[in-house]
């Protein structure tokens, strides 16, 4: 991360903790829920299979930019299925960086291309070793390991959902991140229950054990991106939530936090770990603030 770029997020950091705005920083703009793959975690997919249009994304990228969002993630459904009006994932990232978001970041399954050296991280989702990710995705992942290793620029971090399938595998997927071309670090999330997908989350016992597991990981040097300090929040969703310094935008709606607000009972049991760091961060959290700053300067 340049240093420019570090100074503006720790003052928008400081401002925010000392007169408790509620002003974004993280914004997401899903650009299709169409996706290529029907992974038996997901909920979101494919429910139109529309590709959002261009004039669309482009203001909402302004509307985020002007309410103060400064980190900006494209996802899907799958977001390099998005083309229209002659334009790519990549000219929108091209553009973000134009208009002055300090990060733009893409969450992707990996199975189209990763090779997006313009972007600050591509998020590429990896849910465990190959038997267990291809028993959550399809036949996947060897044709995701070489989209990575062939990528031009190392900015891939692998993206892990952690569920009843793959709770055995986060040891395997840091080796992964740790012997991978272009890999910088891996980052975990919990599985958050949409309806239809409540079969595959985690008891809190299977939640700690987990945090356990991630916490020796991090301790023993391996690229992961999750703070130690916010684990315990985690894991008992003591976290303060919704987190009004994240929003997510599709198809000219917009949600506080995520989409999973709108879910009676949902964030109870949120599992999305970048969520609760950053509301533990904006209320002022000082060890997840050292944390952040060790780890994002490490890894971003």
């Amino acid at each position: 991360m340049e240093l420019r770029s570090l100074l503006q997020l720790a003052y928008f950091g400081a401002t925010t903790i000392l007169f408790r705005r509620k002003r974004p920083l993280v914004g997401s703009i899903i650009l299709t829920d169409k996706c290529n793959l029907a992974c038996k975690h997901c909920a979101v997919s494919n429910i139109t299979s529309i590709i959002y249009p261009y004039p669309q994304i482009r203001a909402e990228m302004q509307w985020l930019y002007a309410e103060g969002v400064r980190i900006l993630f494209f996802y899907g459904g799958e977001p390099f299925l998005w083309r229209n009006q002659g334009h790519t994932l990549r000219d929108l990232v091209i553009e973000a960086k134009q208009i002055g978001f300090l990060l733009v970041n893409v969450v992707t399954n990996g199975t189209l291309q990763v090779n997006l050296p313009e972007a600050d991280l591509v998020m590429v989702s990896i849910d465990g070793g190959k038997e267990k990710h291809n028993e959550i995705r399809g036949d996947t992942y060897d044709r995701i390991i070489a989209n990575i290793e062939n990528a031009s620029r190392g900015n891939v971090c692998l993206y892990m959902a952690i569920n009843q399938i793959n709770k055995g595998e986060i040891g395997e997927v840091c080796e992964t991140a740790l012997h991978t071309k272009n890999v910088k670090a891996v980052s975990f999330n919990f599985h958050t229950p949409y309806p239809g997908t409540e079969q595959l989350k985690l008891s809190r016992t299977e939640k700690q054990a987990c945090a356990d597991k991630i916490t020796q990981l991090i301790d023993a040097g391996y690229p992961i991106l999750n703070l130690k300090s916010a684990l315990p929040y985690i894991v008992n969703n003591t976290f303060p939530t919704p987190c009004y310094q994240c929003i997510v935008v599709e198809n000219g709606e917009k949600w506080v936090c995520g989409r999973c607000i709108d879910i009676e009972g949902l964030c109870a049991e949120c599992g999305f770990f970048f969520a609760a760091e950053f509301s533990l961060l904006f209320k002022g959290n000082l060890k997840v603030m050292r944390d952040l700053l060790r780890t994002y300067l490490k890894y971003i």
